[in-house]
């Protein structure tokens, strides 16, 4: 007989779970830091550039990376849970980056970014989110330990 694969969870699957639940909130918290990321770099790039390039870009950087994240996070499949890990991976690889930056060397953020100091001009939100993000990711992928043991073949 061959292996039983009942209760065994896929990528897809586990993906599939993560707009459900607690994850509709993650998605939705992503979803506002896309709207507010991507206006706040719209305005910034479209009125004021010159005056601090390298932050306004920066932000519409962070916009890209909430808009993908929010995408990614809400769509199931194998493919759609790497791209979110790697999104939500790198927007806390941003913010830790910026925000350390902009709190060692405030002379190269003039203006600040959605991540300047860690996202305290957001709370913070835009620290935690990602660890958050992470975590829940985490939870709900596909665990290879988790998988049946094979059953004895008759021989």
């Amino acid at each position: 007989m061959g292996r039983s694969n009942a209760g065994v969870r896929t990528h897809g699957e586990a993906a599939g779970t993560l707009s459900r639940g607690p994850g509709r909130l993650l998605i939705a918290v992503y979803g506002v830091f896309a709207l507010a990321a991507t206006a706040r770099a719209a305005f910034q790039i479209g009125t004021k550039f010159s005056e601090a390039p390298l932050a306004y870009a920066l932000t519409a950087i962070a916009a890209i990376v909430y808009v993908f994240a929010t995408v990614s996070l809400s769509r199931p499949g194998p493919r759609w849970y790497r791209l979110s890990v790697a999104a939500v991976g790198l927007e806390l690889v941003g913010v830790l980056t910026v925000g350390t930056l902009s709190v060692v060397d405030p002379v190269l953020f003039p203006a600040d970014t959605v991540w300047s100091g860690y996202g305290r001009g957001y709370g913070f939100v835009p620290l935690i989110l990602p660890v958050l993000g992470l975590w829940w990711l985490y939870r709900h992928r596909a665990a290879s330990s988790e998988r049946a043991p094979a059953q004895a073949r008759p021989e």
